[in-house]
């Protein structure tokens, strides 16, 4: 072989791979989180400063647990305590199993984009980029759906405190409790614009805010009868007390309304995902975040509800028909008094507040690794990265700008603003379901376990258990509130939800079909670097020694090609690692 003349040139390269049908990816392989991504097809762009904690800390928060309770009591009390309780136990039973198979996913390709990305991943070809922009916008929109509920719970519970704090004299109008609203969007926006490091400090603080809060409630409730004179219920009345306050049969009226506080309140864990390129030692985090999460809430809630059950009287009529418009409100002032009950509902509503930050981070997640793939509008300009702060910023504020134009509904009414609740559940049981299902399908052949996995007997089962319950579950939220619908009882989930997915299937099939081509990677191609030629602050640059003569552009655009066909294997040396800056 001929000699050539020779110099070392410099080359900013990464690994090159196409991300639309990627080859099979083993996080047990991979030495780092930042392999690991780097498999998946992406960059770290945003600093990984959440421990395993403090994963568990955002779905927990955003599960809050006690507040949660508080605002979809009323609807578990349609049934009487047996519907609370034991819907409660049966529902959280089948929303563990979800939470396995989406840990396990989460454990094999831990990624932001999560739920739209494995859905690409395990989809077959022809349709696996139209369903995963179907699946990233659901669960966008249904994350936006799900601050919306907890921010108006929290709305509710603030004028139920001045409600109480009035003896009843007060008017809570719907321009009220959207004013409160808005002011609760706005500050979460404003918090959560803040560095990685404070807002996964937050999360610690809201789990021990939680978890402080339930343990006050188990004390401080049941003394607060005893000293008031308020007998506890008996046993017959927690566990099996069965009233029939809605049109519907006693049996449908028990799923129906004995599901829907634990479906709700135990929800939105794919959060743990949506955190997974902030997370330390991701396969192993995030998997544990969702399981603990939902454990947690699992067992503290059948307490909560029980202590519920025990604590509020004989008559679940004057519960629900409470002056201050709040089941929860009501329990707590019989048994407690008036002052205690405004300190308690500030605490419920502080913590509410707390979940509604953690959801906003959540969501800026979703919103900024899907933006990153080109999929939704004005990408460009959302998946833009503050690397001072490594916080995406304008996803945060897109985010809260969306929660405060769906809120709108809050100004109809209840009977409207109640469809947030159910948007949250459909979109997001939607956008959970479509992977699970597609892994164990059609793309059952590319699922390589992560540090996570129930097994080769278990783990079908319980995905095929939950494919069937979130099927179920769909279908249950559509239904309205008595058989007989009319505009105070009408649910309109029904319109809503395929709604949002029917608008974002004309916008693919009219623009975005153009712009949005699946998960994308986002890893650098080689490229030679010239002499005073400016560098991206995110580049590595490396030094190729003298792997031929190079005389011309020519000789340099071969010798990239074959880099990046992987015909040419460099001897590489990094010289440089330029640090990043901020550049928003």
């Amino acid at each position: 072989m001929e000699k050539h003349d020779s110099h070392d040139i410099a080359v900013t390269f990464s690994k090159y791979r196409d991300v639309q049908r990627p080859d099979v990816i083993n996080a047990k392989l991979v030495s780092s989180d930042n392999e690991l991504l780097a498999q998946i097809g992406y960059k770290q762009e945003l600093k990984r400063k959440f421990s395993t904690l403090q994963v568990f800390g955002v779905a927990f928060s955003i599960m809050g647990l006690l507040p949660s309770i508080a605002s979809v009591l009323a609807q578990g009390l349609t049934g009487g305590t047996i519907t609370l309780i034991w819907g409660w136990a049966i529902a959280s039973t089948f929303v563990l199993l979800i939470a396995i198979s989406m840990a396990e996913l989460g454990s094999s390709l831990p990624t932001s984009g999560g739920l739209f990305y494995w859905t690409h991943f395990y989809a077959p070809e022809k349709i696996g980029v139209f369903l995963s922009y179907l699946v990233g916008n659901t669960n966008s929109v249904a994350l936006v759906g799900a601050l919306c509920s907890v921010d108006y719970g929290f709305a509710g519970e603030i004028l139920a405190a001045v409600s109480i704090s009035k003896d009843g004299n007060f008017d809570i109008t719907s321009s009220k409790t959207y004013g409160v609203y808005a002011a609760c969007v706005i500050s979460h926006i404003g918090i959560t614009c803040f560095a990685s490091n404070f807002v996964s400090r937050l999360q610690t603080f809201s789990i021990v805010c939680n978890l402080g809060l339930i343990v006050l409630f188990f004390i401080a409730l049941p003394i607060g009868c005893k000293v008031n004179g308020i007998e506890f219920n008996k046993g017959s009345f927690i566990f099996a007390d069965n009233e029939q306050l809605s049109g519907w049969t006693p049996g449908f009226n028990f799923v129906m309304n004995g599901f829907m506080p634990s479906v709700w309140t135990i929800g939105a864990f794919d959060s743990c995902v949506h955190m997974s390129e902030e997370a330390k030692n991701a396969s192993h985090g995030v998997p544990i975040g969702i399981i603990g999460s939902v454990s947690a809430c699992f067992i503290l809630g059948f307490f909560i509800c029980i202590v519920i059950a025990s604590c509020m009287g004989p008559d679940v009529t004057a519960i629900l028909d409470s002056k201050f418009g709040s089941p929860i409100a009501q329990i707590i002032y019989n048994a407690m008094g008036k002052n205690w009950a405004i300190a308690f509902m500030s605490l419920i509503a502080f913590c509410q507040w707390l979940m509604g930050a953690s959801i906003l981070t959540a969501i800026s997640r979703q919103i900024w690794a899907f933006a990153r793939d080109d999929g939704l509008p004005f990408a460009p300009i959302v998946k833009v990265v503050n690397r001072k702060l490594s916080t995406p910023i304008r996803a945060v504020i897109y985010g809260g700008v969306l929660a405060l134009l769906l809120g709108l509904l809050c100004l109809i009414g209840t009977t409207a603003a109640n469809a947030l609740f159910s948007l949250y559940i459909a979109g997001n049981y939607f956008s959970w379901g479509t992977p699970i299902f597609l892994r164990l399908t059609t793309g059952k052949h590319k699922f390589v376990p992560g540090k996570f996995y129930t097994g080769d007997v278990m783990s079908p089962i319980i995905g095929w258990i939950t494919c069937a319950f979130i099927a179920f579950i769909i279908i249950l939220v559509m239904f309205p509130a008595e058989p007989t619908v009319s505009s105070t009882t009408m649910n309109y989930t029904v319109v809503i939800t395929p709604g949002c997915m029917i608008i974002a299937t004309l916008y693919y099939l009219g623009y975005a079909k153009g712009k949005y081509q699946g998960p994308k990677s986002n890893l650098s191609e080689p490229s030679i670097v010239h002499e005073g030629e400016k560098i991206r602050e995110d580049e590595e640059v490396y030094l190729v020694h003298s792997i031929q003569s190079v005389k011309s552009r020519t000789d340099e655009k071969n010798i990239l090609r074959a880099i990046k066909s992987g015909e040419l294997e460099p001897v590489m040396s990094l010289t440089h690692r330029v640090e990043e800056k901020s550049d928003v």
